[in-house]
């Protein structure tokens, strides 16, 4: 089976070695055909702690780390413009 990969934005790096990134998804209604833009939050881990908000990054499936943390940061795509 392959190793899932998801690209998404960074949202918070408050916490030691993990970030939260948002992913969004978007498909057309069934019906109406409206464009619907869910987002879902994930936990990655970031080992050396490169990641700030704003970045664009793709993650990759892993281990369990934690209860809730299954995603390891593969790279960063772009960095953000925001000074923090």
């Amino acid at each position: 089976m392959p190793i899932k990969e998801k690209i998404g934005i960074v949202v918070s790096n408050k916490m030691q070695k993990t970030v939260v990134i948002k992913v969004e998804s978007r498909f057309p209604h069934p019906i109406y055909s409206k464009t619907i833009v869910k987002t879902k939050k994930y936990l990655v881990h970031d080992e050396l702690e490169h990641c700030n908000v704003g970045d664009q990054v793709v993650v990759q499936e892993c281990r369990p780390l934690s209860k809730r943390k299954r995603w390891k940061l593969k790279k960063i795509l772009s960095k953000s413009s925001l000074i923090n």
